[in-house]
Formats: C-alpha cells, sequence, structure tokens
C-alpha cells in the first residue's frame, strides 16, 4: 500500500534525489541547494505533498536537492542544523508540533539561510518563514457533495489531531455538507497520530456502523475500510482515487509547487524574508485544488457538478470565501 501511495503522490514525477543543477552550472553560479525534513516517512501525505513539489522544482530548475525523513523529534535539530552547516540555500520542513522550536533556534544561527516550515505560528524575523495546507477550501467543496449525496444523512470524519490547520478542513467540510443539507449530521475522530492507518481504518468501521455513507478521509486509512462496506470518500492532501478508484468520489489537493518554486525564485533573486506563505497554498493561487472525479464523472448529478464549479470560481475570483473555523470540532 505504501509504494501504491508513493506512487500516486508523485505522479509521474521521476527524478533523482541530489542531482546537480544544470542551470546554476551554465551560468558559472554555486550550486543552489534545498533541503527538506519530515518527520514522518513520505508515503505520509501532507509530507509528501512538500517532496513531490520539492522534487519537481529541483528538476525544473536544475537545482540540488536532498531530504531526511521520518526524523525523530530529539533528532529534528541535529538534523536542521548538519544541513545548514553544509550550506544548503533553502531549508525546508514539516515542523508542527516537535520540530517547531528546534527549527527556529537553528534559524536564528544562520541569518542568511532561507528557512521555510510548515507552522501555525507567525513568521521569526529575519529567514524562517511558515506555510500551512490551506486547503478548507476544496474541503468545503467536498462537504457540499457529500451533503448532497448521502442518503442516510450521516456523514463522516476521520482527523488525526484537534490542531487549528486539521479543524479548518473538518470544519469547512461540515459546513459545505450543512449548506446544502441542513439535516446531515457528521460524525468525527480523531486518531490522535500523524499517520496510522490501522487507527484510522478501525475510526471508519465504527462510522459506518454508524450509518455514515460519505466520509472525508483527512488521515490516510480509510479506503479500505469504506470499500469493504462499500461506502464512499474523499481524499486529502494528494488525489488519492488511485487508491480506491470506486471508493474515492474527489480528493482535496495541497499542492506546494507555488510556494517551492516562488521561494527559490526569491531566494536566488536576494529577495528572501521571513514572511506567512499562506496565499500561495489557496486555490487562487494554485496550492489547492479539487482533484478530478474520474470514475464518478457519470454518477453525480449534472446540477451537483455544475454547483461545485461555480463556487469553484467564485472562490478564484474572490467573490465567494470559505469561512476559516479553527475552533475543535465535535462529532454530531
Amino acid at each position: 500500500m505504501k509504494k501504491i501511495l508513493l506512487a500516486v503522490l508523485l505522479s509521474g514525477i521521476v527524478v533523482s534525489i541530489g542531482f546537480a543543477g544544470g542551470k546554476a552550472e551554465e551560468k558559472g553560479k554555486a550550486e543552489f541547494q534545498m533541503a527538506a525534513i519530515f518527520q514522518t516517512s513520505i508515503e505520509e501525505p501532507w509530507d509528501g505533498a512538500i517532496h513531490v513539489a520539492c522534487l519537481k522544482v529541483a528538476k525544473e530548475l536544475g537545482i540540488k536537492y536532498e531530504f531526511a525523513e521520518g526524523v525523530a523529534a530529539a533528532d529534528y535539530e541535529k538534523v536542521v542544523r548538519e544541513y545548514s552547516d553544509r550550506g544548503f540555500n533553502f531549508i525546508i520542513g514539516d515542523a508542527f508540533l516537535a520540530g517547531e522550536e528546534p527549527s527556529r533556534r537553528v534559524a536564528k544561527d544562520y541569518p542568511k539561510i532561507a528557512y521555510a516550515f510548515g507552522s501555525e505560528f507567525k513568521p521569526q524575523a529575519p529567514n524562517y518563514s511558515v506555510f500551512d495546507n490551506w486547503i478548507h477550501e476544496p474541503a468545503y467543496l467536498s462537504g457540499i457533495i457529500a451533503g448532497t449525496m448521502t442518503k442516510s444523512n450521516v456523514l463522516g470524519v476521520v482527523a488525526a489531531i484537534p490542531i487549528p490547520e486539521v479543524n479548518r478542513l473538518v470544519n469547512a467540510f461540515k459546513a459545505g455538507a450543512l449548506s446544502v443539507n441542513p439535516k446531515a449530521k457528521v460524525k468525527l475522530a480523531f486518531i490522535g497520530s500523524w499517520f496510522d492507518p490501522a487507527k484510522a481504518k478501525e475510526a471508519t468501521v465504527a462510522m459506518i456502523e454508524s450509518k455514515a455513507d460519505y466520509i472525508f478521509a483527512e488521515r490516510f486509512g480509510v479506503f479500505e475500510a469504506a470499500k469493504e462496506a462499500g461506502v464512499y470518500a474523499f481524499g486529502n492532501m494528494s488525489d488519492q482515487n488511485a487508491l480506491a478508484p470506486d471508493v474515492v468520489v474527489t480528493s482535496c489537493v495541497w499542492d506546494m509547487y507555488p510556494v517551492i518554486k516562488n521561494s527559490v525564485d526569491m531566494i536566488q533573486k536576494g529577495a528572501w524574508k521571513d514572511q506567512d506563505l499562506k496565499n500561495l497554498s489557496m486555490m487562487a493561487s494554485g496550492g489547492a485544488i479539487l482533484a478530478p472525479y474520474h470514475g464518478f464523472e457519470d454518477k453525480l448529478p449534472a446540477a451537483l457538478k455544475t454547483k461545485v464549479a461555480d463556487l469553484t470560481k467564485s472562490i478564484m475570483n474572490g467573490t465567494f470565501t470559505v469561512p476559516v473555523d479553527e475552533s475543535k470540532p465535535v462529532s454530531d
């Protein structure tokens, strides 16, 4: 299953790690080096989204890219510092929780290196920027689909940990569902982990027993149980339809390419500064999308697809704003 998930994440990108930079060499400049540090394996969708974007930008610009995965909390600062000592130009990572303070400490010691880490907190002058997966917009659209299509009026969400970045996705999905179906109930389970497919499956089984027929898989591990029970699901972070074509209606996709590409461009121009890169992860910037319907294209009502398409345009042009609610959600 891990191999299948990684194949979905890579989406056809084939490139080796640590390749040297064609464009930089051609211009006679020092090779640009980018590093990523992940607390989980790259099979985990959140870190996988960052990794895929780094691969794409590295190949496109001909720069060197290295990464470290499965970095334990006790080792996080050491790994960030090692890349810094080696003179990497850009260091990115998933600093949430365990990596937050260590990465910020290192950044203070290397003010000329550009750092960007996933964080719910503010940037740190002069060189530490923050980003997050602002995919609440496609989550809202997924909720509209679920609220329209449900036959039981019971929906489900299997999520990681109740922190703001997770809460806003859950709340957006629920808000989307209720906007078209006020009678809908949303069952919620937090599995207490970023990557525990077994726990996610267990939570999914319990939701199905409560009659949930459409489930938002904020975490990986939902699809197998959904397939066994004949219910439907929504993927998260990447287009996960290939993992369960008969189950995944669509997915809330986080595309980190705009963040990585714009960051590298700024660094190369000498324009890097501490900043919140939030807007680059929104739908209007191409950082968030609702994946294609694939095999469900002909199964969804035309009126529903039109509604979702029209609302997508409104989100993109700024005439409709999906509410950002980061309060801790509760299960109905």
